[in-house]
């Protein structure tokens, strides 16, 4: 590192910032932060100490790597792992947002004299954590171009999320690294935990405003209830009748007061349920063969039978299958070529007359995907897949590595026979 001092150069900045760690107690802090100091250091502990350098944020951290593009990325996935791991019990939760950059950036050397980093390479990792929820990893454009060309496993692990503006007016084009297939199998159990931190968080905050109102209100009715009594017990029969009435009146307006409250927090939390489970639908809809093949995972097989094909037809239309088709047009254009598809692309006419098929033949465990939704995997025999007709993208993904994308124009009453050249 000390050769590199005093100049400007080009690394990978990963950026990490704990969720509302401000707003913790003291022994929450402590304990957020041991666990987080913990996870990092677990994930970084391959990359040599000469080829990065940690800077503690207070709240988070941010780590330069001098060396390889893709350390920051590994490191991102790591730590990532094992916050999904984490016992999701444990009080206070651990909810962490990730970004990565690739720019420029100077070493320097802070008051201390310690090892120290300044530049756009680091304000721009600070903005792209900044669009990222809790446990979600974003990546700038600039790290996207890079780490996607060194392999087609890594172009298929992000997600464009599109054009984001930070507090300065400056755009930024974004990318989530989406999940591997054992975790994204296991996410509507995991994810849906964390995100009832938040939802507690906020019955909490409503339960508190309830209470302070109620004993505001209390309070009140109380003094004029006593009032009330004193002056009854002095005034005359005219008098008393219309403290009564103005009794029952003050008590009618108190119970409508109260039942009115009591209905606005449970309509705001059964709107932040239903918001959470449209979320966990659509992350967990888009699942990357290429992140799957370089975590070691393996999705579990489904049938591909003619009612569930129906059922996911309309999942196809959410917003995060769009982003699972985006993701693999990017693919494509790394490992799709013409000479390829006119070769093992053919048509035929469809025997049952009854919608539009797509039939891939292939080895055993090939998994099929169509728009970025997976369709099943094969057996001993090809697997056949009942869609819309119109343009869809297919994609082929062998177990040893191979993948075969191609756009194709489906006729109603047809069916399509694919088969990869890697299939031979």
């Amino acid at each position: 590192m000390e050769e590199r001092g005093n100049k400007t150069i080009m690394c990978s900045v990963f950026f990490l910032d704990i969720v509302e760690y401000s707003k913790k107690s003291v022994a929450g802090q402590i304990s957020l932060k041991d666990r987080f100091n913990s996870y990092l250091s677990s994930a970084i502990r391959d990359v040599p100490m000469t080829d990065r350098i940690i800077l503690d944020t207070g709240d988070g951290a941010a780590i330069n790597f001098l060396g390889d593009v893709e350390d920051a990325l590994k490191a991102a996935l790591s730590l990532r792992e094992s916050l999904l791991a984490e016992d999701p019990n444990v009080d206070p939760p651990l909810l962490v947002r990730m970004g990565i950059n690739l720019g420029p950036v100077r070493l320097v050397r802070d008051i201390n004299g310690q090892p120290n980093i300044v530049g756009d390479g680091i304000n721009v990792a600070q903005r792209v954590m900044g669009f990222a929820d809790a446990a979600q990893i974003l990546v700038s454009r600039s790290y996207y171009d890079a780490v996607s060309r060194l392999s087609p496993q890594y172009a298929g692990m992000f997600h464009y999320q599109g054009s984001r503006t930070d507090k300065h007016v400056r755009e930024h084009e974004v990318y989530a690294i989406g999940y591997p297939g054992d975790i994204t199998s296991h996410r509507g159990a995991i994810k849906p935990a964390i995100r009832d931190q938040a939802e507690i968080s906020l019955r909490t905050m409503l339960m508190s405003r309830s209470k302070m109102v109620w004993q505001y209100i209390a309070t009140r009715f109380g003094a004029l209830l006593r009032f009330s009594i004193s002056r009854y017990q002095q005034a005359d029969v005219k008098m008393r009748s219309m403290y009564i009435g103005v009794f029952v009146i003050a008590l009618l307006l108190f119970i409508t007061l109260l039942v009115n409250l009591t209905k606005h927090n449970a309509i705001t939390v059964a709107e932040n349920a239903e918001k959470r489970d449209v979320n966990d639908i659509q992350q967990g809809s888009t699942v990357s063969t290429a992140t799957a093949g370089l975590a070691g995972s393996d999705v579990q097989a489904q049938s591909a039978g003619g009612a569930q094909t129906k059922s996911k037809q309309g999942k196809r239309k959410t917003a995060g299958d769009k982003g699972g088709t985006t993701q693999y047009q990017e693919a494509r254009q790394h490992t799709k070529s013409q000479g390829m598809v006119e070769k093992n692309v053919a048509v035929s006419a469809s025997s049952d007359g009854y919608g539009t098929h797509v039939q891939v033949s292939c080895k055993a465990g090939t998994e099929v995907f169509v728009d970025g939704e997976r369709k099943g995997r094969i057996g001993q025999k090809s697997l056949t897949v009942n869609i819309q007709p119109g343009t869809h993208t297919v994609i082929v993904s062998n177990p040893n590595g191979g993948i075969f994308t191609q756009k194709i124009e489906l006729i109603s009453g047809k069916t399509v026979h694919i088969r990869p050249n890697f299939c031979d």
